[in-house]
């Protein structure tokens, strides 16, 4: 009898988020699932670790699933960590991460913590996806998206993501799109035009609290953003090699 895969499921938006059961029902189906998960939600962490502070990492029992599950205090970064180093006896086959509430697509996939914990566990060597829905809503309907999900996954496990790449995959939101179909896409140029609200307390005290507007600079048609804005599943293969290749020969000619 063939070994089912071990399918390592994290999320930034925690371990009771709507967005994960989902994923974790769908992960049952295909594999033998450990959920290491934020006790809290932590959203925008993007890769951040927990360096100045203690981590808990305790067994959990949330619904009747098959699935063994912790919740840990840390960021979705640190959760992979600790699956890896602490939790598993092995290393996972996958590791997937979502699904979100919310886009990452452009540049929301350097602030993402979805995206973080995949990134981390494909530093880690473990094949890795992270899964967004565009529904900021709790009760988003994150069933919808179990076809496409499954999809993936399955030819994630079937034809392997190659090493120091993730998968960053976004869904439309079913209220507003006929999903058509999946694109493989590039990541589109955008970025947020951000402002500050800055207001005071009742003790007379200012605080401030961020707001802005996303711009996409972007309009070919090979982008997530245009994939999503036109009722597709974008998939976007993610490197974390930050190295600006092309600029080593220039930087060579520099008298340095």
């Amino acid at each position: 009898m063939q070994e089912k895969p071990l399918i390592l499921v994290t999320n930034d938006d925690g371990i009771t988020a709507p967005g994960i059961r989902a994923l974790i029902k769908t992960m049952n189906a295909i594999g033998d699932v450990v959920v290491v998960a934020p006790d809290k939600a932590q959203s925008g962490m993007g890769h951040a670790i927990t360096m100045d502070t203690v981590l808990t990492c305790n067994p959990i029992t949330i619904d009747d699933g098959p699935q063994l599950e912790y919740t840990c205090s840390g960021t979705p970064a640190d959760c992979v960590k600790m699956a890896i180093n602490e939790v598993l006896n092995r290393k996972p086959d996958l590791c997937v991460s979502g699904i979100n509430h919310g886009a990452n697509s452009s540049i929301n996939v350097i602030y993402s913590g979805t995206m973080g914990a995949a990134i981390e566990a494909g530093i880690e060597g473990v094949p890795a996806i992270g899964f967004s829905l565009l529904d900021y809503k709790w009760d988003a309907d994150f069933e919808a998206s179990e076809e496409y999900v499954k999809k993936i996954v399955l030819n994630a496990l079937l034809e392997g993501i190659p090493e120091g790449v993730v998968l960053n995959v976004n869904i439309p939101d079913f209220k507003n799109h006929e999903i058509k179909g999946i694109k493989i896409c590039r990541q589109a140029n955008g970025s947020w035009k951000e402002k500050f609200d800055k207001r005071t307390s009742p003790f007379g005290k200012e605080y401030y609290w961020l707001s802005g507007e996303f711009v996409c600079k972007d309009k070919e048609q090979d982008t997530d953003i245009y994939a999503l804005e036109n009722g597709y599943v974008s998939v976007v293969p993610v490197q974390f090699d930050l190295t600006a290749h092309h600029m080593i020969q220039k930087l060579n000619a520099w008298e340095l």
